[in-house]
């Protein structure tokens, strides 16, 4: 009952099918929009695997409800991918996300993720109830049968106790998940506290999901580099200072610098300047207060530039600040918006040691495609 679906189509179609990934990949090459890269080609093959079982999964979702009590949905393996920074994980996860053949999908951003989670959390709460969880994963799994979660990484045990319970709970609904990571999940914790703790949340992803590595050597995103003195300078000083106030002059017509403000979960966030959808702000404003993921967002959906002077050198001393900029950098890719920055040193020097440099490394392939032709030229999200 459930092959139904591909037996409507002749086999010349059926053959297209199971190789749409790789059709369209194979298309781009041809066009030289990219390289081909034979470690890309592999990891399409399981993403293709898990395209076909949703396709099942929708087919049994459109049965007639008499041919469903003789039948039963497939069970759907989740998929997670890990691999260096700048391989082409996000690429290749759009490319199945696009053609995954349902509406009931949706893509995160993993803090995007964590924030609805939390934000639920905090909804659910106030309302006296219990099993914030359940009802969590009753919610998600009644709107989609796929959620595809991008830059996963975990550094509170709290998190991953929390992703434990909702994980499994969603594993029993059938909800697949696909996964992009720069580790293996047995590296996702390296070094943290209660790693025992954390064990259980590895194995229940280990026995869950197919793991797959994408293993190859090029960062694609570090050929895109042009121009990188016309938006993001470095070293600070005098320069710095003009550079930041030449560019705000040019880009609002040398419009006054009038503070802005906007109200975020209930209180104040306010910033340097704003004209239209250009922002004008600081390292200390952004990433010295005690601002988070909504913030972060929110800034993001509302300008298409930001204008951020200031950045310092970070290191594990700064540990704080460290995140909040990642966070913040995270969510100004995710909506494609373009920055403007001065800094202490380029990017990749920015956080060299200590705790966290690791974790860094992901800010700084991102902040090197910002600063990238192509990325300047992609339309605000």
């Amino acid at each position: 009952m459930l092959k139904r679906y591909f037996q409507k189509v002749s086999q010349s179609d059926t053959s297209s099918k199971t190789h749409l990934l790789q059709n369209i990949y194979l298309k781009w090459t041809d066009e030289k929009r990219i390289h081909i890269d034979n470690a890309q080609v592999e990891l399409l093959k399981a993403l293709q695997i898990t395209l076909d079982n949703i396709a099942l999964c929708v087919e049994y979702l459109h049965m007639p409800l008499l041919h469903k009590i003789n039948a039963h949905p497939p069970k759907q393996k989740s998929l997670y991918i890990y691999g260096d920074v700048g391989r082409g994980k996000s690429m290749l996860m759009q490319l199945f996300y696009e053609n995954c053949p349902t509406p009931k999908k949706k893509r995160y951003h993993y803090s995007q993720f964590m924030c609805d989670l939390h934000a639920f959390s905090h909804e659910f709460t106030k309302l006296n109830k219990t099993e914030m969880i359940a009802a969590y994963a009753k919610k998600l799994s009644s709107e989609f049968i796929l959620i595809c979660i991008d830059e996963f990484y975990v550094t509170d045990i709290a998190d991953a106790m929390l992703l434990e319970r909702l994980f499994t709970k969603l594993f029993e609904r059938n909800l697949t998940l696909v996964v992009t990571s720069n580790r293996h999940p047995n590296d996702l914790y390296r070094g943290g506290i209660q790693k025992e703790q954390f064990l259980i949340f590895t194995k229940l992803l280990l026995n869950n999901a197919t793991i797959v590595a994408l293993d190859t050597h090029t960062d694609y995103r570090l050929s895109y580099l042009k121009s990188a003195q016309q938006v993001f300078y470095y070293p600070l000083g005098d320069s710095a200072d003009q550079f930041i106030k030449t560019t705000y002059d040019q880009l609002t017509e040398k419009a006054p610098i009038t503070p802005y403000s906007v109200e975020v979960l209930g209180r104040t966030l306010s910033l340097t300047s704003a004209y239209q959808d250009i922002l004008l702000t600081s390292f200390n404003e952004l990433c010295e207060q005690p601002l988070g993921s909504h913030d972060y967002h929110l800034i993001a959906q509302l300008f298409n530039v930001v204008i951020m002077a200031n950045i310092p050198k970070l290191s594990s001393e700064k540990r704080n600040e460290s995140k909040r900029f990642m966070t913040l950098i995270d969510a100004l890719y995710e909506h494609n918006v373009k920055l403007i920055c001065t800094a202490d040193s380029p990017a990749e020097d920015l956080y060299l040691d200590g705790d966290g440099a690791f974790e860094f490394r992901r800010t700084v392939s991102r902040l090197i495609e910002m600063q990238a032709q192509n990325y300047l030229d992609s339309v605000h999200n």
